[in-house]
């Protein structure tokens, strides 16, 4: 079989305003990017604001492991069965970020015969959204550093005179906004800046990659441009020497990040290899970010569509949970059905079982016990009151009697149903089972509900998503985070919904515990207000929200032959 990307270059794409046609925008209501990129306007929701919304279905997956699951695979191979089924489709994905994709990860655009294409474009830059974000996020930076600069310097009742503004009295141990670039760079996670004489004054800072840049999740959140601008004014950049919260508004920088972000709100119609409509929106990390596609991306097709697909990052307790608890919870648009993704070297690996037996290998044994994490995510999200739909990605070295094992075992779980997905191998032929089954469960009767309410103290949320969402016994803080948590009360951010940052490879916060935790202690190190995107991240064990790249990254495969093609990109 080809490469994804000799299958992608292979393909011949239709014209993008064939597929904006074809999916019901007006001339207007798109503007081309290239011939394969599309930039859609958000006047579509208004114009059509009366249509019903088409049903929704959110992807999720197991617990992750690197053999990877195929989550976007199965999204793409879903969006082109349903509509290969005479059902009009829309998909909606997250934009890659170029962490990944030059570190150990790879792109995003699916694979084999069920990708986004052409898939180098989608993984390499799109139309810029990640760049605009990353300069939005760090004229912030600049302009709280140049603040506290010209303010020491001066004085703040000479500061005032010259410049005819407000000193700000920042306090420069409590500059809370660091700065972002979209690599892996793990010698930036902790800097100092302000070095020299005339630079000062020195202070700590440091560097998250750009998909969790609080304006990354203020992109997928926002429902237009003026709520985009409101949320951007609500952003806390620091602390004044009385411990007051000093916003992006009260900075007056609020305007220029929202002037350099107006283009990134709109999103990018791009189309899968069978020529079907895929949006391309915000951006990953469902881990150390909201990790979900935009509420706008949402929003467009759900009016264009009959059945918007959409996923959710990593496994049920990380992107699931971020998309019930924060996406719906503002979008108010909840999901109709959902779809578990599941291989048997996932189950496998999530045994715990050491084995010198290679993964690919029939194992018994390893897969029945590995069954539990399956089971325990079927469970997880149908807490929440939506039918589980479980696609079980199939790999050409899986033999029947396990494939019929496992899906007898589901039968005696919660699971509305599951089948096989060929969707890598075989493109839209290979998941039209899979899609009947998920049309299916989007015509029964669902009452999506939250895990907690916004009422409720941050303390409660807390042990909610540790007991309940991940099966923890309680929840321990540090002690920077039980001051942060008092902060945040006595400044009225309490009912504020929780994004937990931990790491995705266990449903715990100890990336070697597998299988099904039970019993642990979820120790919160650290708590970050983002009052623009509206709620407040939990920082959870050692989880980094900077990654690093790996002993044998992937840009060392990446280069351009003597034809200028792009050559390595997985």
């Amino acid at each position: 079989m080809h490469s994804d990307i000799e299958i992608s270059r292979q393909h011949t794409c239709l014209p993008i305003t064939k597929i904006a046609n074809n999916l019901g925008l007006e001339p207007d209501e798109f503007s081309l990017c290239g011939a394969n990129k599309a930039k859609v306007s958000l006047s579509v929701a208004k114009r059509l604001a009366d249509r019903e919304n088409a049903k929704l279905v959110i992807v999720t997956a197991v617990t992750p492991t690197p053999f990877g699951e195929g989550k976007t695979v199965t999204t793409i191979g879903l969006t082109q069965a349903m509509n290969l089924n005479g059902i009009k489709t829309c998909a909606c994905i997250r934009q890659p970020s170029m962490g990944p994709v030059f570190g150990t990860k790879g792109g995003a655009a699916g694979g084999g015969y069920a990708q986004v294409v052409p898939m180098e474009e989608l993984n390499l830059h799109l139309t810029g959204d990640i760049h605009a974000v990353s300069s939005a996020h760090n004229l912030a930076a600049a302009a709280i550093d140049a603040r506290l600069f010209h303010e020491t310097r001066l004085g703040a009742e000479a500061f005032t005179q010259e410049s005819g503004l407000t000193a700000l009295n920042i306090d420069a141990e409590n500059i809370l906004w660091r700065r972002v670039v979209d690599h892996n760079e793990r010698s930036l996670r902790q800097i100092k800046v302000g070095f020299g004489a005339v630079n000062g004054p020195v202070h700590e800072s440091g560097f998250d990659i750009t998909a969790a840049s609080e304006l990354m999740a203020i992109l997928a959140l926002s429902q237009d441009l003026k709520d985009l601008r409101q949320r951007i004014g609500r952003l806390v950049l620091a602390l004044n020497t009385q411990g007051e919260p000093i916003t992006a508004e009260t900075l007056g920088v609020a305007g220029a990040m929202t002037v350099i972000m107006a283009d990134a709100i709109e999103p990018t119609l791009m189309q899968t290899l069978s020529g079907d409509p895929c949006f391309i929106h915000a951006g990953p990390f469902a881990n150390i970010a909201h990790g979900n596609s935009s509420i706008i991306a949402d929003t467009i097709a759900a009016k264009l569509a009959d059945v918007v697909v959409t996923e959710a990052g990593f496994g049920s307790d990380m992107g699931f949970e971020k998309f019930s608890n924060i996406k719906v919870r503002e979008s108010g648009y909840a999901p109709s059905a959902s779809v578990v993704v599941v291989t048997l070297k996932a189950l496998k690996a999530n045994s715990g079982i050491e084995s010198d037996k290679d993964i690919n290998e029939p194992d018994m044994d390893r897969l029945k016990v590995g069954f539990a994490n399956l089971e325990w995510h079927i469970n997880n999200v149908s807490q929440y009151g939506v039918p589980v739909v479980v696609a079980i990605n199939r790999f050409p070295t899986d033999t029947d009697e396990e494939l019929e094992w496992l899906k007898q075992a589901i039968e005696q779980t919660k699971a509305f149903g599951s089948e096989i997905s060929e969707a890598f191998g075989k493109g839209a032929e290979g998941a039209t089972k899979l899609a009947d089954m998920v049309y299916l469960a989007t015509q029964t009767p669902s009452d999506f509900n939250l895990l907690y309410e916004s009422n409720t103290s941050l303390e409660s949320k807390l042990m909610t998503l540790a007991e309940v969402g991940y099966g923890a016994s309680s929840v321990t803080l540090s002690d920077k985070a039980k001051s942060q948590l008092s902060w945040l009360a006595k400044h009225h951010y309490g009912e504020l919904p929780i994004c937990v940052a931990k790491t995705p490879m266990s449903i715990s916060h100890d990336p070697n515990i597998k299988g099904i935790p039970t019993g642990f202690e979820l120790p919160i190190t650290e708590l970050r207000l983002n009052a623009g995107a509206g709620f407040v991240t939990a920082l959870v064990g050692q989880v980094m929200t900077m990654p690093g790249l790996g002993i044998k990254p992937g840009y060392l495969n990446v280069d351009i032959n003597d034809d200028g093609e792009i050559v390595g990109l997985a």
